[in-house]
């Protein structure tokens, strides 16, 4: 990253998705048929125990947090422990939501049963603060300990802020990433209402069909190193941090702005941030949440940005559905299998390409290819924006 200097190391990552829990699955998964028949997709027979030390501790966390924590479990398994001083090893996460699922909960209890009932535990159960929180305190981080909630995109912000957090100088190493857990029934019905959800029940990012997105829950955390003192401890380094942008759209609080001229703002400035062209970039994975208007104001983008059919795209909300705020980190694990298979995995789902559209989308089959820079695009709620680039080794 340009703006400080130090170069940043992807050391780890866990994952935990409805299309795969594990990096295995998720591979898997990211190369399984598309989505059929669900307004909302839920990580089938979750069982939070293995995380946790006792029923009790796994029940007095939201699903969003049992998420987060599983993750980074296999994050740090991955990785190893980083060897620095606690004091510079920081927690930025990310969440669009929250406890939501326990936010309904609670109330149901109020109306049913009174004041008295509502659990005490409610207050950390629903934060979106609980998850980093988490973390931080299960591996003692005593770094910066802070969440981002910036709708759809909060988590690819939260691995660029991470990012830059080591460039800068002002921290050795972080755990990043995001975790989302909406799809209760107040969730699906506020999605629902307001005509985001697909009606047919299938995503199918950029098809000429496409009616909406399919909900879906999960987590992704990654481990981040300055990269001297990852390979001065013999960390099998993943990938780098090559650059993020993040700008907004000014425009509407759930419209994309007409043409996607906020997604090539961003896609602009990550590319700088990065010190890269357009040329350079390999593979674009999309944001691509299934529906109208989001799909064309990004695909006009990525037209702009890369040239007509200039670069492979593909999104992965086919399989995963869309998971709100940890839809970024959940990406740029796939953007890392995606290298270290050599392979891009298909757009699931979609068959038939808007024929207005002129972007080079993966469809059908994996796609072989000799790994390069790619970028990930989050397009939020609220007009936020963010673009992360990572290379391979």
């Amino acid at each position: 990253m340009k703006g400080g200097g130090r170069r940043v190391a992807i050391t780890g990552y866990g994952v935990v998705a409805p299309c795969g829990i594990g990096r295995k699955a998720f591979w898997d998964g990211l190369n399984g048929p598309g989505i059929t028949g669900h307004r909302s997709i839920e990580i089938a027979d979750w069982d939070p125990s293995p995380y946790f030390d006792s029923p009790k501790e796994s029940r007095r966390a939201d699903r969003v947090e049992q998420f987060a924590v599983a993750a980074a479990a296999e994050a740090f398994e991955h990785a190893g422990r980083p060897a620095v001083d606690t004091d510079r090893f920081g927690t930025i996460f990310a969440t669009g939501v929250g406890g939501l699922r326990s936010t309904q909960d609670q109330i149901e209890v109020l109306i049913a049963k009174g004041e008295r009932r509502v659990s005490p535990f409610l207050v950390p159960m629903m934060m979106p603060n609980a998850p980093g929180a988490a973390i931080s305190m299960r591996y003692g981080l005593r770094g910066p300990n802070e969440t981002i909630c910036t709708a759809c995109a909060a988590s690819t912000h939260a691995i660029g802020y991470a990012a830059r957090l080591i460039s800068w100088g002002m921290c050795d190493a972080v755990v990043t990433g995001g975790a989302e857990s909406a799809g209760c029934s107040i969730g699906v019905a506020s999605f629902g209402n307001m005509t985001a959800l697909s009606t047919s029940g299938s995503s199918r990012p950029f098809d000429v069909d496409r009616d909406g997105f399919v909900l879906g829950e999960g987590a992704g955390v990654l481990i981040l190193e300055e990269w001297s003192a990852a390979e001065g401890r013999g960390a099998n380094i993943l990938g780098e941090v090559l650059g993020a942008g993040s700008n907004a759209d000014a425009h509407h609080i759930t419209a994309p702005a007409p043409g996607g001229t906020g997604a090539i703002g961003c896609m602009r400035l990550a590319l700088t941030d990065a010190g890269l062209e357009p040329g350079d970039i390999g593979h674009v994975n999309a944001h691509g949440t299934s529906t109208p208007l989001n799909d064309a104001a990004e695909a006009a983008a990525v037209s702009e940005v890369f040239g007509p059919r200039g670069i492979p795209v593909t999104s992965t909300k086919g399989v995963t559905g869309h998971a709100l705020g940890a839809a970024g980190a959940l990406e740029a694990i796939a953007m890392l299998l995606a290298m270290e298979h050599r392979s891009i995995p298909p757009t699931a789902g979609t068959t038939s390409v808007d024929p207005e559209f002129t972007i080079d989308l993966v469809v059908g089959a994996a796609r072989s290819w000799t790994p390069a820079p790619s970028i990930s695009n989050s397009l939020g709620f609220g007009g936020h924006n963010g673009s992360i680039i990572i290379g391979p080794v």
